[in-house]
């Protein structure tokens, strides 16, 4: 890492940077500004943990029943690469990986659970996620997901990044593709919270897309074919104006 960034993005996951703010990490990066993609879900599941039936149907899904967060890991260096952005990758597991220290049963046993709930085993999750923040180089700014659409490891990324960053150093990314559903932005938005518009280049856009398409495994998840992920980024990116970042006003 470098002593200093100009902006750290926090990517729960090995995708969310890249999905929600690939053109404006490519505008900067392309204006040599050093920007930071930190990823704290990146970490392998316990080497012992018996896959749940929602697991199992996700790497199902991916195409990776093996070494799966290996391989996610490696789709993001290549992301990071495109977009021109330094990389980290942090230990603490997907929530679908977590289990419940009490009884060993999965926290996140179904879809539905992570976007309604959140284990109190998370409370040990957001302690370690403050402390790695603390110990991250200096930037003038952090970038952090708004929560669009509720996903526990969102919310727990925020909670952490609000204790240990001043309301000045932060601002907040919409959290795509959850930010499209229906209502998913105006649950969290608050009227403290004022937009900031960054208009892409086509140039970004294209980075962007290519970005999102090196996650191979997450293809199916989202998107039908490279048309489908080139006609939805581009429709979104009309619809916002290119890219849209929230700030708390200061009064």
């Amino acid at each position: 890492m470098r002593e200093w960034y100009k902006t750290i993005y926090l990517s729960p996951h090995l995708d969310d940077a890249a999905l929600s703010c690939g053109g404006q990490i490519f505008l900067q990066t392309a204006a040599s500004h050093p920007v930071l993609i930190v990823t704290p879900m990146a970490g392998e599941p316990a080497p012992d943990l018996q896959q749940s039936a929602f697991v199992q149907e996700l790497h199902e899904r991916w195409a990776l029943p093996q070494d799966a967060v290996r391989a996610r890991r490696a789709e993001d260096a290549a992301a990071c690469q495109i977009l021109g952005a330094d990389y980290l990758h942090w230990a603490v597991p997907d929530c679908v990986y977590r289990i419940d220290p009490a009884t060993g049963e999965p926290c996140y046993p179904t879809w539905e659970s992570v976007i309604t709930t959140r284990h109190p085993a998370d409370d040990a999750v957001v302690a370690q996620l403050a402390a790695y923040l603390r110990q991250l180089p200096p930037a003038d700014e952090i970038v952090v997901p708004l929560t669009a659409g509720n996903h526990v490891d969102h919310r727990l990324v925020r909670q952490a990044a609000e204790q240990v960053f001043a309301p000045t150093q932060l601002v907040y990314y919409e959290d795509y593709p959850y930010a499209t559903e229906a209502g998913a932005m105006t649950a969290v938005l608050t009227p403290n919270l004022h937009p900031i518009q960054i208009v892409l280049t086509e140039t970004a856009v294209c980075a962007k897309i290519e970005a999102i398409w090196a996650y191979a495994s997450q293809r199916s998840t989202f998107f039908d074919s490279r048309t489908d992920l080139e006609k939805r980024i581009c429709s979104y990116t009309a619809q916002v104006g290119g890219e849209r970042r929230w700030r708390v006003e200061q009064p």
